[in-house]
């Protein structure tokens, strides 16, 4: 069973934080570790002989021994320190070193290695960078691209806050998807994610439509922070005035006893009633559980998704 909590001194600006409470969680909620397989060992082997970072780690996805087993990682380039502190986030705070001139190309050997047709990057926050890290992203979806052009490229970036130009240059690059995570609804961005603003994270989103049409956005938020019914419903809504075409929801998962607290575990059921609201306000492609992730089954969505609007066009020709 896979443990959410942990003591590893990743965060030493949480040092002096009192502890906040933890709830037990609910049987829906627990995961069982597969048995050991060679696909896991084949996985973790590659990113290490590349010496790249993953949000699967760096993060404490639940999901990894899946994900590992299944040969899918979620690459988190430009280091694994974050600019930022958030109080729901296990990637460590600081200040980061310089950028990685061969990451791009390695990611986009890891890909080919992996043998992957979907590839989620996403990345730390880069506010001590002049753009953020915007071109670092640019690089490596054509990298990407280069080494495996039948690889879709989903990216997972910042909010490029104060970095004009940045999110330019990314759309530039042509990702397939384009994904920003709004991570919980404006009243508690305060409290869960300071550095950010809401209706910047959400313009950005909107942005990339105005900018590529045809490109496929998507966000996502965590429920458990004590957010409201509504809340998520008008958080839906908003997204949907910004075009937004994908939405995933997820529990969130108190990291350490140093991280914000979970206020409620949300129901299986209540997930289910999220999913289908979503799917009437019109996304496109809707994933809602309480183990859902940006990148959880990513390609398979996706690739269900492109299999659909094909099939659709066939029909009308």
């Amino acid at each position: 069973m896979v443990t959410i909590l942990d003591t590893r001194p990743r965060h030493p600006e949480k040092a002096n934080k009192p502890d906040t409470p933890a709830l037990k969680k609910p049987d829906w909620i627990r995961v069982r570790l597969p048995a050991s397989s060679p696909q896991f060992t084949e996985t973790r082997a590659i990113l290490r002989q590349h010496g790249l970072n993953t949000v699967c780690e760096e993060a404490g996805c639940p999901n990894i021994a899946e994900c590992w087993a299944g040969r899918h990682a979620t690459m988190m380039i430009m280091g694994d320190t974050c600019t930022r502190a958030c109080a729901f986030c296990n990637v460590k705070t600081g200040l980061p070193g310089a950028l990685d001139a061969a990451e791009p190309e390695n990611v986009a050997q890891a890909v080919a290695k992996l043998g992957l047709d979907h590839i989620v990057i996403t990345s730390v926050d880069r506010d001590d960078l002049p753009d953020g890290g915007g071109g670092h992203f640019a690089a490596t979806i054509r990298a990407i691209h280069a080494l495996t052009p039948k690889t879709t490229v989903e990216v997972l970036t910042p909010d490029f806050l104060r970095k004009d130009g940045a999110l330019e240059t990314v759309v530039e690059a042509a990702p397939d998807i384009y994904n920003h995570n709004l991570e919980t609804v404006p009243s508690l961005y305060l409290k869960i994610r300071p550095g950010a603003r809401y209706f910047h994270s959400l313009r950005l989103l909107q942005r990339v439509k105005e900018l590529a049409r045809p490109m496929f956005t998507k966000s996502g938020i965590m429920v458990g922070f004590g957010e409201t019914r509504d809340e998520v419903l008008q958080l839906m809504d908003d997204l949907r005035s910004a075009d937004v075409d994908f939405l995933t929801i997820g529990q969130y998962l108190q990291p350490t006893r140093k991280h914000a607290e979970v206020k409620e575990f949300v129901t299986p059921e209540t997930f289910k009633e999220y999913e289908r609201i979503a799917y009437a306000k019109g996304f496109l492609m809707v994933s809602a559980s309480p183990l859902t992730r940006s990148s959880y089954h990513a390609g398979d969505d996706f690739a269900r998704l492109r299999a659909a609007r094909l099939a659709q066009q066939g029909r009308v020709q």
